[in-house]
This record gives C-alpha cells, sequence and structure tokens, in this order.
C-alpha cells in the first residue's frame, strides 16, 4: 500500500519538483506562484492575459531562480487541458493549484448574458476538472502529489445575484471532496480551499475598496492555503470564515467518509447482484 505524504517533508519532496497553477497572472494565484518558488518549485503558469503571466513568471525567476514556464491560454477552452498535458508532457507535476474563478459580476440571473453564466461554469467547473483529469493519473502512478482548489464562501448557500456562482463553487467542493476520498489513500493529498473576500486587483478594478475587518490579503490567503494542503478534503481559510462556515457545515471530513462507506457497500452489493 502505498505510504500516506509526510507532512514535515519540503513541498517538493513531498508532492514533486513542479506546480501547475492555474489563474498565476495575478491576486492569489501570483503570490502562490511566489510562494512555491520560494519553496523550491519550479513552475507552470496558466492564464489567458499574456502580459500580466509573463510579467510574474519573470518576477518569480528574479526572485528565486527557479523554473518558470508560461502558458497563456484561456481556462474556459474545450481544448484547455489537453494542451497543458501535452505541453507538460516531459515534466513530473507534483501538484496542481486552481486558483481561477473569481466573480466579477453581481446580477439577477435573468438580467445576466447566458453565455456569461456559462462561463462560470466552464471555468470553475470544467476547468478544474479537465486539469485534474490530465495530471491526476500520474500523481497516482507515482504515489505521491497533491490537487488544491480554491473556492468561496459562497459554496455554502445559494445568494441573490450570485446565484450562478454560489453553485459553481458548491460543485467544486463537492468534487474535491470526491476526489480527495478516491485519491488520498493512494498518496494523493486533495484539499479545496473555502475563501472569503481576499483583497486582489481584480476587487480594486471594480472600485471596491479594502476593508481591513473583513477582506483578506491575498499574501495571507496563499500562506494559509500552502500550510493546510494536507488538510483536506476541505479547508476554510481564516479564523472569521471559519466561525461563519461551523454555523452551517458539519464535520466535512466525517460526512465525506461517511458517504463513501455507503457508496462503497452499495457498489459491493451491485456488483455480486446475479444479473
Amino acid at each position: 500500500m502505498t505510504q500516506k505524504n509526510n507532512a514535515d517533508l519540503p513541498l517538493a519532496r513531498r508532492y514533486g519538483p513542479r506546480a501547475v497553477i492555474a489563474g498565476a497572472s495575478e491576486g492569489i494565484g501570483a503570490v502562490l506562484a511566489d510562494r512555491l518558488a520560494g519553496a523550491g518549485l519550479d513552475l507552470v503558469l496558466i492564464a489567458r492575459n499574456e502580459a500580466r503571466l509573463r510579467a510574474v513568471a519573470a518576477d518569480v525567476e528574479a526572485r528565486h531562480g527557479r523554473d518558470v514556464r508560461v502558458l497563456p491560454l484561456d481556462l474556459t477552452d474545450p481544448g484547455m487541458h489537453q494542451a497543458v498535458a501535452e505541453s507538460c508532457r516531459d515534466l513530473e507535476i507534483g501538484l496542481l493549484v486552481y486558483a481561477a474563478g473569481s466573480v466579477n459580476r453581481t446580477l439577477d440571473f435573468t438580467d445576466d448574458p447566458y453565455q456569461a453564466s456559462l462561463r462560470q461554469v466552464e471555468l470553475n467547473c470544467v476547468g478544474p476538472m479537465g486539469l485534474a483529469r490530465a495530471l491526476g493519473p500520474a500523481m497516482l502512478a507515482r504515489g505521491r502529489g497533491g490537487i488544491v482548489t480554491l473556492a468561496s464562501m459562497a459554496a455554502l448557500a445559494g445568494a441573490a445575484q450570485i446565484a450562478v456562482y454560489s453553485a459553481v463553487k458548491a460543485f467544486q467542493v463537492n468534487f474535491g471532496e470526491g476526489l480527495w476520498a478516491e485519491m488520498s489513500p493512494r498518496g494523493v493529498d486533495v484539499c479545496t480551499a473555502v475563501l472569503g473576500q481576499t483583497w486582489t486587483p481584480a476587487l480594486e478594478r471594480q472600485g471596491i475598496a479594502y476593508d481591513p475587518e473583513t477582506d483578506m490579503l491575498a499574501e495571507d490567503v496563499a500562506d494559509e492555503i500552502i500550510a493546510n494542503i494536507g488538510n483536506g478534503p476541505t479547508y476554510v481559510v481564516g479564523a472569521r470564515n471559519q466561525a461563519i462556515a461551523g454555523q452551517v457545515w458539519p464535520d466535512r471530513r466525517m460526512l465525506v467518509q461517511m458517504i463513501g462507506a455507503h457508496t462503497s457497500a452499495h457498489a459491493a452489493r451491485t456488483s455480486t447482484t446475479p444479473s
């Protein structure tokens, strides 16, 4: 049986020599790139905005001396995961971080163009699913690796004016928990990091002022995510957010294990039932 990863090991030994970060052109993704490179990992950075992406890569290379490859890709492109798989064919990817998917529209569902809603589904559901499918098998074969997705406190319940966003973030939580149940016994950590409002350039462009009472800083969020990759399947970032989530969410790990035991028992019964 594959031994579980040792949380005390340096990240490069625990997971592998290189991380893929999707949504790395700014905000939390860019900070994660800096932090992971500082921890000794080489990187593959993915984002749609090539100029910003290359600026992040150049800064990381200058600060940490790591090898950084860039893939200017639209994460909603149907062939995105195949392009990433081909580009990483000669690399050992130990860590996948899906940091894209922030909301930048607050409208009633029927007032928002359908294509905008569909893009949310493609970005937050299809994108992480495709990359996990492209890169996960090699991690399982090696018996080590990590997959991290950044979700949101919006996943706690549906909400007016972000109906689709709250729904796709709930998908990320459940999808990540399912992967954790399947992969963690085989040496691959899976963690969905649930975030509250975080101060990023995207918020600044929307004209939202920084509020130290409610907004976390991207640097603090990135550090907490990295420190808790092994604490899946779901990890709520920030003490204030943890207190809120604790009022409505049960112990997610216990719940995942309970449901998993039920589905395993069902699968065993159906596989032995005579046709």
